[in-house]
């Protein structure tokens, strides 16, 4: 295994941010369909959501996720959130919030996410390098509400992660990863304007 300091950073990307990838969700059907009021649909017990890796492929997505190769979700087949911006959320409302309850595919700790919309980055969680490319914001639904907790559609303006694309095939694993970016990117959360 490559320790940290033998790491070479990706053509374009110098900066280095040592982060986790604590969760990581692909969920081969969507659960938040029709009106809020009438909740969640059920998982499919035979295919568990959280996973302990995930494999990707270039502008398609994450194998086996509601939005792999959907035409519908170019340019944001896998969205990635902070931790941090969620625990923002949580305590802006004074509730706990569960993180699998937002839907979002990597759930990174340690570095501002939303610095990434617009921008080319790549992780690295031990089995090489996987590049994405960050576009829009991952703007929260009215579905927050319901399933976060009250306020959580508003709260979550600017924290709910960014979508973006893989820009090579690769694998992703839970645990200790790297962040690879042009530009530095803040360890925290930036303020809200």
């Amino acid at each position: 295994m490559t320790s940290a300091d033998d790491l070479v950073a990706p053509d374009g990307l110098p900066c280095r941010t040592d982060v986790v990838v604590a969760l990581l969700l692909a969920s081969p059907r969507h659960r938040y369909e029709g009106r809020p009021a009438d909740g969640a649909l059920p998982a499919d017990p035979s295919t568990p959501e959280l996973r302990d890796r995930v494999e990707l492929r270039t502008g398609l997505g994450i194998v086996g996720d509601r939005y792999f190769a959907a035409r519908a979700h170019v340019h944001a087949s896998v969205t990635v959130v902070g931790l941090e911006g969620l625990g923002e959320v949580a305590r802006s409302l004074g509730a706990d919030v569960d993180p699998v309850a937002t839907r979002r595919n990597v759930f990174l700790r340690g570095a501002d996410v939303e610095a990434l919309r617009g921008q080319p980055f790549a992780l690295d969680s031990g089995q090489g390098v996987v590049r994405f490319r960050g576009y829009r914001p991952a703007n929260p639904c009215a579905w927050m509400d319901h399933e976060v907790a009250p306020g959580a559609f508003r709260a979550m303006r600017g924290r709910a992660g960014v979508r973006c694309d893989p820009e090579s095939d690769g694998v992703l694993s839970v645990g200790p990863a790297t962040l690879w970016t042009a530009a530095p990117v803040p360890l925290g959360v930036a303020p809200l304007p």
